[in-house]
């Protein structure tokens, strides 16, 4: 573990345990999971401040055709209705779009994350056609809808790419009644927490129509987690121990029975299974420690289980949740 790393966990772990606020019954999963989260990718076109994953162009790991044949099997066979494609850029996996088709011949939902920009570099421009094509649900990562703002996150020159992208999808019908569901992600900047997620979806869609043209379904505000490239940011400027004490000064209990490692199993790149995609950057895989290649040889291994915590969950309880 890189020093920044672990001195940004010896940070997290100072403070009181998060799984002391959660009750007994919701220390385990759902009887029944509702999503497969498969992150197919840690290779990235860009390299955001607030990657929890520390996706980016110099990452090599992508998940192995095998894996994924696996994954597959796992979702057809064991009662999933959602399938939730993410990476990095899931898109950057040579064995993407084949996924992709395999996924769609089972009756559920196919989440596709995307940052979209990797949608206009060669060998992907025809993407959006085969995302409305299968009818995946695309979810976008849109940290504002103000270039200058969002460029300070994600880099110089990304968001004019984004948005000719939104503009396409809206072309093949998405965001549209009856249409494919375009949902975007906001995050914040920097150490605070999101807005009312109602209040900011009125803003951004009258923002977005009124200057791009641009429609979408719904608006997720998401807190940043204090893992990763933007954890280590926030132990190295001093700021981590002050936006962790914000996050638990800001825990609702009301959130803790929605969390999202209760009605999923996410899997690392490498097969590895996890509670959460959070956990899989905290390094923490689930309790039994089983890779996705045991429940697709052995369907006889339960999917409920006990979850792992750590002090990075507070994020995704505090104020109106992050799941």
């Amino acid at each position: 573990m890189p020093e920044a790393s672990a001195s940004a966990q010896t940070t997290l772990d100072s403070f009181s345990p998060f799984v002391e606020r959660v009750a007994e019954p919701y220390r385990r999963t759902n009887s029944e999971l509702d999503v497969l989260q498969v992150n197919i990718s840690r290779r990235c076109n860009l390299a955001c401040k607030h990657c929890h994953v520390e996706a980016g162009p110099n990452r090599t790991e992508v998940m192995s055709r095998n894996t994924l044949e696996q994954c597959l099997e796992v979702y057809r066979s064991r009662g999933f209705e959602t399938l939730d494609i993410t990476g990095g850029a899931p898109e950057m996996n040579p064995d993407f779009e084949w996924f992709l088709g395999e996924a769609a011949r089972k009756d559920g939902t196919i989440i596709v994350r995307s940052n979209l920009a990797i949608l206009q570099e060669p060998g992907y421009e025809h993407l959006p056609e085969v995302y409305a094509h299968l009818g995946a649900t695309v979810v976008v990562s849109l940290p504002h809808y103000s270039q200058r703002t969002m460029e300070k996150q994600r880099g110089a020159g990304s968001f004019d790419p984004v948005i000719r992208m939104l503009r396409r999808l809206n072309e093949l019908g998405y965001g549209s009644k009856g249409g494919p569901e375009l949902d975007l992600v906001y995050n914040p900047t920097g150490a605070f927490l999101p807005p009312d997620q109602e209040t900011l979806e009125r803003e951004y869609r009258q923002k977005l129509d009124a200057d791009f043209g641009i429609a979408f379904n719904n608006l997720f505000a998401i807190a940043n987690n204090p893992l990763g490239r933007f954890g280590n940011r926030l132990e190295q400027t001093g700021n981590l121990k002050p936006y962790m004490e914000k996050l638990i000064a800001a825990f609702n209990p009301d959130t803790v029975s929605a969390m999202m490692c209760r009605s999923q199993l996410s899997v690392g790149w490498d097969g590895t299974v996890f509670d959460c995609d959070f956990n899989q950057a905290a390094k923490l895989p689930c309790t039994a420690k089983l890779t996705i290649a045991d429940y697709a040889n052995d369907a006889s291994l339960p999917l409920e289980r006990d979850i792992r915590f750590g002090n990075h969950c507070y994020a995704c309880c505090a104020g109106a949740g992050s799941s």
